[in-house]
């Protein structure tokens, strides 16, 4: 089966965090890298479980995982951003994960709205 836009996306924006862990780890931020590291990867391994899911529900359940990780790393890209603890401008990987999390809002949307027919 071919790749998602979603599945390719998630792909790239984890290559992404896996190299903004490798610059903070330089600056020698390690908490809030290794928390960014977790969280970021972590939406593209929920949607390709998703992917594989036994049902529509499981789909739906594993998508708002994805959604919820995405959220989360947002508020560690938010936090490094504001709190000026590394010289990185992280503002495009901001807007990247904003694009992830409305997807994901209107994957979760579209399955919840099937669901209920």
């Amino acid at each position: 089966m071919a790749e998602s836009i979603i599945q390719s996306k998630n792909f790239q924006f984890a290559l992404i965090i896996i190299d903004l862990y490798r610059e903070l780890q330089q600056q020698r931020e390690y908490v809030i890298s290794s928390q960014l590291l977790r969280s970021g990867t972590s939406i593209g391994a929920n949607i390709e479980e998703a992917s594989g899911g036994q049902s529509k529900k499981d789909f739906l359940a594993k998508m708002y995982i994805a959604y919820k990780e995405a959220k989360e790393t947002k508020y560690w890209l938010r936090l490094l951003q504001h709190s000026h603890i590394v010289n990185i401008d992280v503002t495009q990987e901001i807007n990247y994960v904003d694009e992830i999390i409305r997807i994901l809002s209107s994957i979760i949307k579209t399955t919840k709205q099937s669901l209920n027919q």
